[in-house]
């Protein structure tokens, strides 16, 4: 197997002790912050020095290449964005911090996300919608890595895809400024230029994410180990469960122990150095 190894500040000394807990009998240098560790195998030790060190670790199979996936299918908020758009909605209406107690039991999978995105939706009735605006001008931050990512996503002609459960004023916007292929989430009910409260339509959902993916994937003619999917918090699990490649990103514990791989130090980019460039 390749051993990827990631992180911040990757010491060579780290490297060394890495590849002979693996027994790998090389090290190639991918970029400045991973490194690829050939014919290694894994070892009961590896995770806790990892965790250690601040590096994220990945046995992956030497075949593989990036060419070989046609989607990758995002999750938006604390995933392609750095932060979480309905709760920065919520300062600009003083509520911040009853909205991101409610997202916080969400990603944790404390309560169902339908149910906390109608009570979170709720709680911005009467706001006017120009603070929606305000907070895609102001505030949205893209994670680090995303371009760098969409840019070998590109060349390797890999369609992309952003599925959120927030809102469309966001996801379309973020779609557009990225140039990716598809963008679905929640249409935000808007009367009289103030926000009502609810959502129209169905809600997309933890059920409706996979829903979305699987359509996509079956129109673009591909079987799930031709997916990769990325999320961070519990209502993410139902779309990672149909890609057949799936991380975890800067997520809470629930996901990290049923995604494929996990991604805690480096940014977004940290993907795309799992597999091998095209021969």
């Amino acid at each position: 197997m390749n051993l990827i190894i990631q992180g911040l500040d990757v010491e060579n000394s780290d490297l060394r002790a890495i590849a002979k807990l693996s027994g790998a009998d090389q090290i190639e240098r991918i970029t400045g912050q991973a490194f690829r560790l050939l014919n290694a195998s894994p070892h009961q030790d590896i995770a806790e020095y990892c965790a250690d060190a601040h590096l994220d670790y990945a046995f992956v199979d030497p075949n593989i290449q990036l060419t070989d996936f046609g989607l990758i299918a995002m999750d938006m908020d604390s995933t392609l964005l750095a932060i979480e758009t309905i709760d920065e909605v919520a300062d600009m209406h003083q509520i911040r911090s009853e909205v991101a107690a409610i997202t916080l039991s969400t990603m944790r999978g404390d309560i169902g996300f339908e149910e906390s995105i109608t009570r979170r939706t709720a709680l911005l009735k009467g706001l006017h919608q120009s603070a929606l605006q305000k907070v895609y001008d102001e505030r949205v931050k893209l994670s680090p890595g995303v371009e760098r990512m969409l840019q070998h996503a590109n060349k390797a002609n890999i369609k992309t895809m952003v599925i959120s459960g927030g809102f469309t004023f966001f996801t379309d916007r973020v779609k557009e400024k990225l140039s990716l292929d598809y963008a679905v989430a929640n249409t935000l009910g808007i009367e009289n230029e103030h926000i009502t409260g609810k959502i129209v339509g169905t809600i997309i959902g933890s059920e409706g994410k996979a829903e979305v993916l699987r359509h996509v994937r079956d129109a673009l003619g591909l079987k799930s180990e031709h997916v990769i999917a990325v999320g961070d918090g519990a209502n993410d699990l139902k779309m990672l469960a149909e890609a057949g490649t799936s991380f975890a990103y800067h997520a809470k514990p629930v996901v990290q122990e049923q995604a494929s791989y996990a991604i805690n130090h480096v940014g977004l980019d940290g993907l795309i150095n799992l597999f091998n460039p095209p021969t």
